[in-house]
């Protein structure tokens, strides 16, 4: 029996051993490089360890003792006493991996359920105590919570869906530098949607640019072309957390759904065809030969559809994308034909009528009819032309289109003075007649 001097110096002994792993690793200069590497050799050696019949400590196993350390000093290092003193505690190799490998079949299980069942059931025959199957299951990283956050994490990794377009997966992937407009060379990026069903590619095209317009571009194509979608499922990224792409759809009910930050769980089929694409695609392709962005999107659909789309792919059991995509093409739903998409992908701002009868958007002085001085416009636009053309409404009354004033003829008119209360007089009005109402400086400006 030990007694408590003995037991004493014995701790004494493993906190001295202890300190002597942990002391030079405090150094407050180390940066976490540094300190990481120099776990990991310490981890690497071999030790007499005081009274123990281990000769290696793990990289886990220095971090809590320089964290104790950090905490509390040198007392922190000073095991503690035991209250199941004289207890067995200690299973076998083979009783703690099944005890382990139960742990993981059986998520939902506590570390005690799992265990007693493997008792009745004789597989293993060792008694310990609850403090050290808990000490088991928190060294190994399976405690409940834990388990359960990787069975979620397990079924996120593996969610199929059935029919085309029943899911759709896009992101964007940088690719090679190719001449723009001015001929200097600029980064193409890659936007991709794929058919989480059949791994078809229902659009993917090279841009400059990362905006939330090429994404919406992208939407009304596959919605034009192929028909309803589900849901796309997308990160964080800027392309993709734009009002005015999550209004739209929510107007087409499709539903849009984000990644968690850093987890890109459920992604993995977009990421592979990046993969791909850059295997397969770009890697033998000389990028120093691509005249333009309209030259590499052409060799781009060329290897789209002439190789990607007719390989045999593993994820659908050798069939190819164009195979699973035409066995299944019966379940996809049209759009309604009477939706005008054009008009559903118009983007929604409001801005406030100035005294001169104008508003301003990206930078461009459009007129409006003068009884809205003062009010505040839904303006309604195609983001995609360069010159737009700017429905407003107001309290649900339609003015037409306005236009781009002719800055010079619009100094030479004088605006009528015409009361704010008059707009709620007037009922909506056929767009001759709104014409009318506009200012007198559209003669001067040749009909623009």
């Amino acid at each position: 029996m030990i007694n408590e001097s003995h037991r004493e110096e014995r701790r004494q002994a493993v906190l001295e051993f202890r300190y002597g792993v942990v002391a030079e690793l405090a150094n407050p200069y180390l940066d976490h490089g540094a300190l990481k590497e120099a776990i990991r050799e310490k981890a690497r050696r071999t030790y007499d360890i005081p009274y123990s019949r281990k000769t290696t400590i793990t990289e886990a196993c220095i971090r809590k003792w320089l964290s104790a350390y950090r905490k509390y000093g040198r007392e922190g290092l000073m095991p503690k006493i035991r209250a199941d003193q004289g207890t067995s505690r200690v299973l076998s190799v083979e009783e703690q991996a099944a005890f382990l490998e139960a742990l993981a079949k059986h998520p939902k299980l506590t570390a005690g359920a799992v265990y007693r069942k493997l008792l009745d059931d004789q597989t293993i025959s060792t008694r310990i105590s609850s403090s050290a199957l808990s000490r088991i299951v928190v060294a190994a990283g399976m405690s409940r919570n834990e388990r359960l956050q990787e069975a979620v994490k397990d079924k996120n990794l593996k969610f199929d869906f059935f029919a085309p377009l029943e899911c759709v997966q896009a992101d964007c992937m940088h690719g090679p530098l190719v001449p723009n407009d001015t001929g200097k060379r600029e980064k193409a990026i890659l936007l991709a949607f794929i058919d989480d069903a059949t791994r078809r590619i229902i659009y993917s095209e090279f841009s400059f640019t990362e905006r939330s317009l090429v994404f919406e571009q992208g939407l009304q194509h596959i919605l034009a072309t192929h028909g309803r979608i589900g849901r796309v499922y997308v990160d964080n990224g800027a392309t993709f957390v734009s009002s005015q792409t999550k209004r739209i759809l929510d107007s087409l009910q499709v539903l849009l759904v984000h990644s968690k930050p850093a987890r890109p769980q459920g992604r993995g089929k977009i990421e592979r065809y990046f993969r791909t694409v850059r295997d397969s695609f770009l890697r033998p392709m000389d990028t120093d030969s691509l005249k333009s962005l309209a030259d590499l999107n052409a060799r781009f659909h060329t290897w789209l559809e002439s190789e990607y789309h007719r390989n045999p792919h593993r994820g659908l059991n050798g069939k190819t994308p164009l195979e699973a995509w035409l066995e299944k093409a019966q379940h996809i739903r049209t759009l309604d034909p009477t939706v005008d998409l054009e008009t559903i992908f118009f983007h929604e701002e409001y801005r406030k009528v100035h005294r001169d009868s104008t508003i301003t958007i990206a930078g461009t002085l459009y007129e409006v009819p003068s009884i809205l001085i003062g009010k505040k416009v839904k303006c309604r636009f195609d983001p995609h032309r360069p010159v737009r053309r700017v429905h407003i409404t107001h309290d649900g009354k339609d003015f037409g289109e306005c236009r781009v004033v002719n800055t010079y003829a619009n100094t030479k008119v004088s605006r009528s003075d015409v009361s704010r209360d008059t707009i709620e007089e007037i009922a909506p009005v056929s767009h001759p007649n709104v014409q009318a109402g506009l200012s007198a400086s559209r003669s001067f400006c040749g009909g623009q």
